[in-house]
Order: C-alpha cells, then sequence, then structure tokens
C-alpha cells in the first residue's frame, strides 16, 4: 500500500483522511514521522497556510505531503472567522470559545448562510498541487451533536437537517468540505501510481 504523509497533529482531521484514503494510501500523521511541534500558520488565505505546512514538512523530512486549511465563511459576518476560524476566539484555538464567539456574533441575525472551504497542498516530486473543497450550508442557533469537531455542532449542509455533529463520520465524508478535497487529491493521486 502506498504511503503518504498528512503535515497534521489534529486526530480529527488525521482520522477523517485515514477514512476517505482506507482502500488506497496508509496516510501518516506528523508523530508518526517523530515530529509533534505545531507550524505557525501565517498564512493571510487558506491557500498560504496549506502551503506553508506542506513545504515545511517537505523541505525538513524530505517526503512527499500534504496539508490542508479549513475556514468556515459566514455571510453574514463578512467571510469571517475564514482563514482565522481555529483560533477565532483566542490562540488556545478551543473549539468551544470559538462557537461560542460566533453564536454571539450572530444573534438576532436571520440570514445565517455560511461554507465551510478546505484548501489541500500536495507537494508530490517536487511539484506543488492544489485541491479545494467546499460545502454551502448554515449556522443554526445551538449545537446539536457529538460527532465531529471545530464548528461542527452549528453547521447544517444544504439539502440535510441534520448538523455535521449529529452526522455518522462516513457520511460526512461523504458531503464534507474536507472529503471533497480529498476526493480530488486521491483521484490525482490515482492518476500518479503506475
Amino acid at each position: 500500500m502506498n504511503k503518504i504523509i498528512f503535515s497534521t497533529n489534529n486526530r480529527y482531521k488525521l482520522e477523517e483522511v485515514r477514512q476517505i484514503l482506507k482502500k488506497k494510501y496508509e496516510v501518516l500523521g506528523l508523530q508518526d514521522i517523530g515530529f509533534d511541534g505545531d507550524i505557525p500558520e501565517t498564512g493571510k488565505t487558506l491557500e498560504e497556510n496549506a502551503l506553508i505546512k506542506s513545504r515545511f514538512v517537505n523541505e525538513h523530512f524530505k517526503v512527499d505531503c500534504f496539508s490542508d486549511d479549513t475556514g468556515l465563511e459566514i455571510d453574514a459576518l463578512g467571510g469571517r472567522p475564514g482563514v482565522y476560524s481555529a483560533r477565532y476566539a483566542g490562540e488556545e484555538g478551543i473549539a468551544e470559545r470559538n462557537i461560542e464567539k460566533v453564536l454571539a456574533e450572530l444573534e438576532g441575525v436571520e440570514s445565517r448562510a455560511a461554507r465551510f472551504k478546505t484548501i489541500i497542498s500536495l507537494i508530490i516530486n517536487k511539484e506543488e498541487y492544489f485541491f479545494e473543497g467546499i460545502v454551502e450550508g448554515r449556522i443554526i442557533t445551538e449545537r446539536k451533536g457529538r460527532e465531529g469537531f471545530g464548528y461542527d455542532p452549528i453547521f447544517v449542509p444544504d439539502g440535510y437537517n441534520q448538523t455535521f455533529a449529529e452526522m455518522a463520520v462516513d457520511q460526512k465524508n461523504e458531503i464534507s468540505h474536507r472529503g471533497k478535497a480529498v476526493d480530488k487529491l486521491a483521484k490525482f493521486l490515482n492518476s500518479q501510481v503506475s
């Protein structure tokens, strides 16, 4: 089985991606290659942050790898939290506080359209590629569900009545932003394997 490094120490992201790629690839996280530090995300866009992480791992470990950055964009908040989604309520990156801040900012707002966007940066054979996944939806007024992570308990994708946090992992992966981006990544990787 082919191996590829996912430039993350986020166990939730790693598990999601492993589920999606499990038939074709063994996905290793940063801890699997002996790195448990943080890679500073200093970019102003999701693309820049994803590329910073994949370049760091590629340059320091000399391996093909990919990374992602994901943002929640809420129309009523002018696209915020966007690139700052993980640390919206503070540098500690506590999901519960991020949710509280979003809900407080949307209090009394009727139009709650939002989208999750994931950008994957892949470096393979010294070439750089990007893959994007977007899912449209809305922010609800209170948390629902115990699955997933991040903003999943307050995001309902279009065409569904459940939040991502109420869905089984397989169901979420079929329709999610990360699932769509990883699917594009997988198709590309499979086209590279002889």
